[in-house]
C-alpha cells in the first residue's frame, strides 16, 4: 500500500521512510489539505516540513513545485527533489534518474541518469530495475553488461513489470548474459501473457510446443 502521505498520482512506487522519523501527524495535514483541494496550504506545509529536513515532505514539495501548484515557481522544483533523493525516497531517486536521462532541466547525462536508477533500484522500485537493465543492455551511462542487465531485468519481472518480463525471458530464451534456460524463458513468457502481452503469449506457446 502507497505510504499515505504520497502526493497522489505523481510517481508510482513505494517509498522508504528517511532516516529521521517523519512528523506523522504534520504530513497528515499536509495531505489532508492537498486531498481537500487547499493546494495553496498545502504548499506552505510541505515546505515547512521539506525546511526542517524531512525528506519524504521534501518529495512532495517538489512534486508541487515541477507541476506549479497553486501557483508555485516551477523553476525551484529540481534541488528539493535531489534533497529527497539523497534523503532516501527511492522515488525521488528514480524520478532523478529520469531527469538526467531526459535532460530535464540540466545537461541530459547516462551516467548520473544510471547512478540514480541504480540507487532506486537498489531499495525496490520496479520501474528503477527495469531502466537500469536497460542500461546495462544498451551499455549506456555504463558498461554494456548483458548478466547485469539480466539481474536487474529478472528483478523488476519478479516485481511485475509486464515489459521486464518479457525482456528477461528473451534473454533465457537466447542466452543473453545467461546460459539459455527455456524453462524460465516460459515463465516468463507466460507471466507477460498473462498480463496482455500478445507477443509474450505467441513466444509462450511456441516454447510450450516444443517442450512437447
Amino acid at each position: 500500500m502507497p505510504h499515505p502521505t504520497l502526493l497522489p498520482c505523481l510517481l508510482a512506487g513505494l517509498l522508504l521512510l528517511p532516516s529521521v522519523q517523519a512528523d506523522e501527524a504534520a504530513h497528515a495535514r499536509a495531505f489532508a489539505s492537498y486531498a481537500a483541494g487547499q493546494h495553496a496550504q498545502a504548499l506552505a506545509q510541505f515546505r515547512q516540513l521539506a525546511e526542517g529536513g524531512d525528506a519524504l515532505a521534501q518529495y512532495n514539495y517538489a512534486m508541487m513545485l515541477k507541476r506549479g501548484e497553486a501557483g508555485s515557481d516551477t523553476s525551484a522544483w529540481l534541488p528539493w527533489l535531489e534533497k529527497a533523493a539523497r534523503g532516501g525516497v527511492m522515488n525521488a531517486a528514480y524520478a532523478l534518474g529520469l531527469v538526467h536521462e531526459h535532460g530535464e532541466g540540466v545537461p541530459r547525462s547516462q551516467p548520473l541518469a544510471s547512478q540514480w536508477f541504480q540507487r532506486a533500484a537498489e531499495q525496490g522500485h520496479t520501474q528503477a530495475q527495469l531502466s537500469l537493465g536497460t542500461q546495462y543492455f544498451l551499455g549506456r551511462g555504463v558498461a554494456k553488461d548483458f548478466r547485469q542487465a539480466v539481474i536487474w531485468y529478472e528483478q523488476a519481472a519478479e516485481g511485475g513489470d509486464m515489459a521486464a518480463q518479457y525482456l528477461v525471458a528473451a534473454m533465457y530464451e537466447h542466452g543473453d548474459g545467461t546460459a539459455p534456460d527455456r524453462a524460465k524463458a516460459l515463465l516468463w513468457y507466460t507471466a507477460a501473457a498473462r498480463q496482455g502481452d500478445p507477443v509474450a503469449k505467441l513466444k509462450a506457446e511456441a516454447l510450450a510446443r516444443q517442450a512437447d
